[in-house]
């Protein structure tokens, strides 16, 4: 069934669906097909079609594209980045989630800009409503409901890397196969998935879904001969709202002013009173041992597949740290809705045990339950079989995105969309494939820590897993991506790119108008007045100089300069936080450029890696230990190697270069007659 014929589940919304005839299906072909219609799909088609592919997606159930299978929310540490970095190159979550928002909160506030949180608590109908409506207006962009039994392969072309060629897939209902150029293959949990309740097993990815079909997993395994694991997920059960004793539990409030995750947007749909506050309450000893009498009846939790570490199941927390409290998040699941999302409570034993263990909580004492937890198993793909484009190294035409590569999350897995779709569009229209370096953004740390280390457990985004996080924040995911986005990749639009280019270039402008407003230490007390100024400081000073203190803003500065800075009080928050990481930014910048000079750097081959004195994890000294590059430059283009170790050992070398040159000196002169 194609979507185009269905723009009445769009009824509700503030805008009109284009409808578009289902007489493109004809053909049976086109540039792009992608396979899935979660986050990673979604963004995967949008992306092909706005670089200008011909793009089929094909999913189960229309009515089910932009459904969060899961938590109610976006964004987060590490995970706001990323919303932030999917916005910057036009993709969809963003504004899905500014639209779709009901209770708006930055994380990690009380610490540095660099590693705030954007994150928002999201009403369900209304998300899936947006996505729904912006991928059936999308042009180029044709959807089919129907379930893929595997894909067409063909011999590779001898002038391009591979072995196989993927050029379409057939459906299972037996009609014509489609053809393509390219294939995204976005699966989620479907890929041979199986669902766990207490000791019953079924087939299938999500609950009320028909199970994806085994031909797929044996085209990877078999006709592709690619590497796949087995990981584990798990939701909790959904708790009805008014069966909860809220004077019992804490109540934690948003943000008064909401913070969009959109550049596009000053603001979100939800006005600020109307957001939704959540709860936190804890778990208590009669949970743990619900948990522990009830381990003989829970088949999920004995399975030794890998599940999330930093999402783990309750069962998971209670035997790997017992005797402890664990929190409790209950979360609304939208305006309207009836139900909370107890964040904390993953469980997959039998229902009636869930409902038991519910109900040891005070504040749940007399829960009750709509829909029981769940676990899922599912196959993924060794994702270091994959090239920084997201196109399987051994198979030319195909891409593979979400959770099909290890990872845990929805931003996480619409990152990964996003940028399999640009490369599936770039290569059926005869384009060169691209990569985001992990220097550039997040999407580029996430993908290279996939690529060229691969998984163990489901991945998830962290801050700390960048080494330039100083550089890559959220504030300024804009100017670092937009116009690339729009000048090389070809997936931004005109209006985005021109607010891009407006806001960098008055920021350029601002910190110009900061630099030139310069006055003596004792100049700036008189005018500041309370300001914990050094009083060692007696040279003089400019307005970028001043806003390294944090009792200094800009528009304090402003209103003491108002004919220089106040045409950029737009942009106070941005400049601020521009002229703090300003330092921190430079010497990264010089640090990068240091290393490309010095790629031809020659390293001694009896270089001890293994107990080099110097700042490098076990897992970089094993891999030069192995690898042994002879230079910089060879080291750098070890898969798994980070710039910030690259930019130690150039240090070291450098440094024990020198030494040795200021002994021999000493030597040469002390043999002098």
């Amino acid at each position: 069934m194609l979507a185009r014929k269905l723009p009445l589940i769009l009824h509700n919304l503030p805008w009109s669906v284009s409808s578009r005839a289902g007489s493109d299906l004809a053909r049976r072909h086109y540039d792009v097909i992608v396979v899935g219609g979660g986050h990673a799909g979604t963004e995967a088609a949008a992306a092909a079609a706005r670089v200008g592919a011909e793009t089929l997606l094909i999913t189960q159930k229309i009515a089910t594209i932009g459904a969060l299978s899961c938590n109610p929310s976006l964004g987060g540490v590490g995970k706001g980045h990323l919303v932030r970095e999917l916005d910057a190159l036009d993709g969809l979550c963003g504004r899905a989630g500014d639209w779709a928002g009901v209770h708006f909160s930055i994380l990690n506030r009380s610490k540095g800009p660099a590693v705030w949180g954007p994150r928002a608590q999201l009403d369900r109908e209304r998300y899936r409503q947006f996505i729904q409506s912006e991928l059936l207006s999308t042009p180029r962009l044709t959807v089919l409901e129907g379930s893929v039994e595997e894909l067409l392969v063909s011999q590779s072309n001898p002038n391009e890397p591979g072995h196989h060629r993927v050029t379409g897939i057939c459906l299972v209902n037996g009609s014509q196969p489609i053809l393509s150029s390219s294939v995204v293959l976005t699966t989620g949990t479907f890929l041979s998935g199986s669902l766990f309740m207490g000791q019953t097993t079924t087939p299938g990815g999500r609950i009320g879904d028909a199970p994806s079909c085994s031909g797929l997993s044996h085209t990877l395994r078999e006709t592709l001969g690619l590497r796949v694991g087995r990981l584990k997920t798990g939701t909790p059960p959904r708790i009805v709202k008014e069966s909860v004793e809220l004077s019992l539990v804490q109540i934690q409030t948003p943000d008064k002013e909401p913070t969009p995750f959109s550049f596009l947007n000053t603001h979100t749909h939800c006005k600020p009173e109307e957001q939704l506050p959540c709860y936190l309450t804890h778990t208590t000893p009669g949970v743990e041992r619900v948990v522990r009498e009830s381990l003989h009846l829970n088949c999920h939790i004995q399975q030794d597949s890998k599940g999330p570490r930093y999402c783990p199941s309750i069962e998971s927390r209670v035997l790997r740290f017992p005797g402890r409290q664990h929190q409790v998040w209950l979360e609304p699941e939208g305006l309207t809705s009836d139900l909370l999302y107890p964040q904390g409570l993953t469980m997959t034993m039998p229902p009636d045990l869930q409902l038991r263990l519910l109900r040891e909580i005070p504040a749940l004492h007399r829960a009750e339950i709509r829909t029981p937890g769940y676990g899922v198993h599912y196959d993924f793909v060794c994702p270091t079989q994959l090239n920084p484009s997201l196109q399987v190294k051994s198979t030319q035409g195909l891409f593979l995105a979400g959770q099909i590569n290890g990872t845990t999350g929805y931003e996480e897995a619409a990152a990964q969309g996003l940028w399999a779709g640009v490369n599936a569009a770039r290569a059926a229209l005869s384009l060169p494939l691209l990569a985001l370096c992990r220097t550039q953004s997040y999407i580029g740390v996430l993908i290279d820590d996939l690529v060229g280390r691969g998984v163990t457990e489901p991945y998830r985004m962290f801050t700390s897993r960048a080494e330039f996080r100083t550089s890559l924040r959220p504030d300024n995911a804009d100017i670092r991506l937009t116009p690339r986005g729009f000048e090389e990749v070809g997936c931004v639009s005109l209006r985005r790119y021109k607010e891009a280019v407006r806001v960098r270039d008055s920021l350029q402008e601002g910190l110009a108008a900061l630099k030139s407003v310069t006055l003596s230490s004792t100049r700036w007390r008189e005018k500041l007045g309370n300001i914990s100024l050094s009083e060692s400081r007696n040279g003089s000073l400019n307005g970028l100089d001043l806003l390294q203190y944090k009792d200094v803003s800009f528009e304090m500065l402003a209103a003491i300069f108002p004919e220089h800075l106040s045409p950029y009080l737009e942009f106070s928050q941005r400049l601020n936080i521009e002229a703090v990481y300003r330092p921190h930014c430079e010497k990264q910048s010089r640090e990068i450029e240091r290393v490309q000079e010095e790629e031809s750097l020659s390293l001694p081959p009896d270089m001890d890696y293994l107990s080099l004195p110097t700042s490098l994890s076990s897992e970089v000294r094993e891999l030069l230990d192995r690898v042994r590059p002879n230079t910089l430059g060879a080291a750098t283009r070890i898969p798994g190697m980070t710039p910030a170790a690259i930019v130690h050992l150039l240090h070291y070398v450098l440094r024990t270069a020198q030494r040795n040159q200021h002994t021999g000196q000493r030597v040469k002169a002390a043999c002098k007659p």
